[in-house]
């Protein structure tokens, strides 16, 4: 034990947890794999068909979030759970308002 005063009674231990693998963020995975693959096809020129894998995407995170526990959300967790699902699934009913809002091309 250090004597009392020397400066470490601030010292914080940390103890080694579960290791947290790339498969263990597989919500944050699959979410992102579903941006890209939207992005890939507007970029193909497939603006509706990206735009509505977009929204099916953060519709997805939406309800990832919802349903699993803050530990197993991984990267999705990143407010409390109520204004995470709040804000991804007001942004994935808004993209797919505006998908079928754009008119396609004449």
């Amino acid at each position: 034990m250090a004597p009392s005063g020397s400066g470490d009674d601030n010292v914080i231990v940390l103890r080694p947890g579960r290791s947290r693998g790339i498969l263990r963020e597989w919500p944050i995975i699959v979410v992102l794999a579903g941006v890209v693959l939207a992005m890939a096809l507007i970029a193909m020129d497939a603006f509706r068909r990206g735009s509505v894998v977009l929204s099916a995407s953060v519709l997805l995170a939406a309800f990832l979030r919802l349903l699993l526990p803050d530990g197993d959300a991984g990267m999705l967790a990143v407010r409390s759970k109520r204004i995470d699902v709040i804000t991804l699934g007001l942004l994935g009913i808004g993209v797919t308002v505006f998908t079928f809002w754009v008119p396609p091309p004449s």
